[in-house]
């Protein structure tokens, strides 16, 4: 019979939902309790069909089955008061289940009704006295279950809510359902003249319930109810022709109406799953258009802020919502506003949506499919700068090349000169010849830092002290004053040579800065759990704001004494320890480098 066949597979569908809601426990508040309770559904099914598959010798059985239907309500009004967050104490969750149990176990000892032969159901149960007292304790915990769902959800409407509203919309829902379908029953122990067709929906109400609540925390599960959907309609679709086909043939052919099956659902594919997208998702239809747009919109972005940016205007102009997006550096991001978070992983890039709990299935389903075009254009914008970067060093490289050869020429060139010119000297008065050889110093510096700033140099890297390295460097110093951070030993990979030739050339300019100020020079060091900042400050002058964004290209600035060099020779260092210097802020002190030295040091080759 139809009526069978609708119960056993609702009995099938209610297990199978139980399962999945066990597998998904940790996205909805009392998922365990639901299950349960589905649970508890499929044992009642089992049990008012259990005389309909092995005969009315299961009678006993049956009644055993259906004696736990109040213990049923329990968990579904226990899961109501932990899904809605209703707070109804300890003691009143366990008068519910002492209740419930009560019921249930006096059903059990006592024989709650018997079966009679039911003309569309066939075996059914009539409640005696017992079975009724029984039945009044679950209609009780039943209502006050809905209690708790239609007061949660006047607090979710003031609260505006929606996420919660909709879910406890779709579990109220359920509830009504539920009642249609059972005056099924209602209709067959009242032997009313009508076939219980409310009972034909009873698959519906485990399927409302479940996907109502995880539709808007499992994203998936809107998946599955469109592939679920398209396969309904399409066979509900191939039930029709079948049906059709004989009434349009002037004969009857297995053939032809197999045929008119398979083209109807082959022609009519491609609109049922459009049809159900919309279903599914509402508001949520991306075309191929679409994604085409998107993609054209995005290619003029050449760097992360700018893709961010135009990915963030066309998702917000899309949804009717603002919508922040970040490519890459997530240390801005926010929970105030919905954001779709674009990172690279060892998979490529890919994208993520915060915020987005409250938002409905359509926009939801719009920001994944858009996040998709996103990651590729993060893609296609990061292997653009990294050829842009292997361009900027290879042409960095060609130039110092040539810089090498040109500071090679001019040593050798110049040596002898010098010479010369140190010698005609040597009969000069004092002052002329300490004024030449501070020249020719100059020049043989200016020279010796050229060499070094162009020719190609590896890092010979061993385990370190930085601390006791700075201390030994400051004794050299007239007026230094060292922080406590570098009073416990700050260890790390690097070349100690190199190491003090930026500490040399680092202190020798806040020396010059300080000279006519007499104030100190202050030195401290802090660690971070990925790296070490040392920074060496003063209360100099000040370095002036029209260098300051190329304060470490070549002869950007220049000390007195100093050959242009000093800083571009430290930046090159730091960048082949993987680490950097800075100009940074730190108060009280005018000037202050930073020195930041990772922790796990990369070693690059210098170009």
């Amino acid at each position: 019979m139809l009526i069978h066949a609708v119960l056993g597979f609702a009995l099938l569908e209610t297990l199978v939902l139980a399962a999945v809601l066990l597998a998904w426990a940790d996205r909805v508040a009392g998922a365990r309790l639901l299950a349960a309770f589905l649970f508890g559904i499929s044992l009642w099914m089992t049990g008012n069909e259990l005389p309909n598959w092995f005969g009315p010798q299961t009678e006993q059985t049956m009644m055993l089955l259906l004696s736990t239907a109040p213990f049923t309500s329990v968990l579904f009004f226990h899961f109501c008061t932990v899904f809605c967050r209703v707070d109804i104490g300890r003691w009143g969750v366990a008068a519910a289940y002492a209740l419930g149990a009560g019921a249930s176990i006096a059903a059990m000892v006592m024989v709650p009704g018997h079966i009679v032969q039911h003309r569309d159901i066939g075996w059914i149960a009539i409640a005696d006295t017992v079975g009724f007292v029984a039945s009044m304790a679950w209609v009780i915990l039943g209502i006050g279950g809905v209690a708790v769902l239609l007061t949660a959800l006047l607090r979710a409407h003031r609260a505006q809510d929606q996420q919660k509203f909709r879910q406890i919309a779709a579990v109220a829902a359920s509830c009504l359902w539920g009642m249609v379908c059972l005056a099924g029953y209602g209709m067959a122990v009242l032997d009313l003249p009508i076939y219980p067709f409310p009972l034909l929906g009873l698959p519906l109400y485990s399927l409302i319930l479940v996907y109502g609540i995880l539709r808007y925390g499992v994203f998936v599960a809107n998946a599955w109810a469109r592939r679920a959907l398209v396969w309904a309609l399409l066979l509900a679709l191939g039930a029709v022709v079948v049906v059709v086909t004989p009434l349009l043939l002037p004969f009857e052919s297995r053939w032809l109406g197999g045929l008119a099956v398979a083209a109807s659902v082959l022609a009519l594919n491609g609109p049922v799953r459009r049809f159900a997208e919309r279903l599914v998702y509402p508001g949520g239809e991306v075309s191929i258009a679409d994604l085409g747009a998107w993609r054209t919109a995005l290619q003029s972005a050449e760097t992360p802020q700018a893709l961010a940016q135009q990915a963030a205007t066309l998702l917000s102009n899309r949804i009717g919502t603002q919508v922040d997006v970040y490519i890459g550096d997530t240390s801005n991001t926010t929970t105030s506003t919905p954001q779709l978070v674009c990172n690279t992983s060892s998979g490529g890039w890919s994208t993520t949506l915060m915020g987005w709990d409250a938002a409905p299935p359509g926009p939801r389903h719009v920001a994944e499919l858009f996040g998709t075009v996103v990651a590729e254009a993060a893609a296609r914008v990061d292997q653009a700068q990294q050829f842009a970067t292997r361009e900027r060093e290879r042409q960095l490289q060609a130039r110092l090349a040539e810089l090498g050869a040109l500071a090679a020429t001019v040593a050798h060139d110049i040596r002898n000169p010098l010479n010369i010119i140190s010698m005609s000297v040597a009969t000069a008065p004092t002052d002329t010849r300490r004024e030449v050889a501070d020249q020719v110093g100059r020049i043989a510096n200016l020279t010796r830092d050229l060499l070094d700033y162009a020719k190609p140099w590896k890092l010979s890297t061993i385990r370190m002290d930085l601390a006791a390295q700075v201390r030994a460097a400051a004794l050299r110093l007239p007026d230094v004053s060292l922080g406590t951070g570098l009073d416990q030993p700050l260890l790390l990979d690097a070349d100690p040579r190199r190491v003090d030739q930026v500490l040399t050339n680092l202190f020798e300019n806040a020396r010059i800065a300080i000279a006519s100020t007499h104030s100190p020079m202050h030195i401290d060091a802090e660690t971070t759990d990925t790296e070490v900042l040392l920074h060496i400050c003063d209360n100099g002058p000040g370095v002036p704001e029209e260098i300051r964004s190329r304060l470490f290209e070549p002869f950007a600035s220049r000390s007195p004494g100093g050959t242009g060099l000093g800083l571009a020779i430290v930046a090159r260092i730091m960048a082949a320890h993987g680490g950097s210097v800075a100009l940074t802020e730190r108060a009280p002190w005018r000037t202050c480098f930073t020195l930041r030295f990772p922790l796990t040091t990369t070693i690059t080759t210098p170009p």
